[in-house]
């Protein structure tokens, strides 16, 4: 595909199923997208609006979460590269307003899909379906996910597999005990109990916006419930 504008070029190197789409699908992809972008801590979508299109994310993160009456909060799933939003999905489907809160957490940009042109792509592009089709399934995973957390794990053992996620391959955590308690859907006061004892037992050390995790393998067995 020779002479690729950027954002072509940006759109294949997000959704690589596009590259062996049919011809007729590439076209009209390229033909309805639009490309936006927005900065760091932008409102995507807020509780209540209407979905008019459908994000397809081309860099960046986004969070997308519940906020309750009293201001907690609890991440629902997250949107990377080459994802999209199935409650946006759903809500066009349904012409429901968006149940939840929609938050760049980095740049982000995106191709956006007008809501029409989403539904008659169900019924006219079989490879367009399976996207949604796909999406739709692992959304429902990660969602099964954090409401078995919620219902089934003891506290000490989500904010442990959080804190061993987070670090990934390294020791240091630059965050807030508000931030874990926002991603947890906890209060921040049991977060703080939880990695205050964590650090009398010598698991991590805390500091100002920081945390310095000593002992990954003693996380990971609160992690796993032992």
């Amino acid at each position: 595909m020779p002479d690729l504008s950027r954002f072509e070029e940006e759109v294949f190197q997000a959704l690589p199923f596009l590259r062996t789409s049919p011809e007729a699908f590439r076209k009209a992809f390229f033909a309805q997208a639009q490309r936006a972008s927005a900065p760091p801590k932008a409102f995507i979508c807020m509780e209540g609006d209407r979905c008019r299109h459908l994000p397809l994310v081309l860099s960046g993160s986004a969070r997308v979460y519940k906020s309750g009456d009293q201001g907690r909060e609890i991440t629902l799933y997250r949107l990377e590269t080459g994802e999209s939003c199935i409650l946006t999905a759903s809500c066009i489907l349904t012409e429901h307003p968006f149940p939840a809160f929609a938050v760049a957490e980095s740049d982000v940009t995106a191709a956006f899909i007008p809501a029409a042109t989403f539904r008659r792509w169900l019924d006219e592009h079989d490879v367009w379906r399976q996207y949604v089709f796909d999406l739709l399934w692992q959304r429902l995973a990660d969602v099964i996910t954090v409401v078995e957390a919620v219902t089934f794990r003891r506290m000490d053992a989500r904010i442990a597999a959080y804190l061993v996620a987070a670090v990934g391959e390294g020791t240091d955590l630059r965050t807030t005990h508000e931030a874990i308690a926002d991603e947890l859907g906890t209060a921040r006061e049991v977060v703080s109990r939880n990695l205050k004892e964590f650090e009398r037992e010598g698991l991590l050390n805390l500091s100002r916006g920081a945390i310095h995790l000593t002992d990954l393998e003693g996380l990971r067995k609160i992690a796993r419930g032992l």
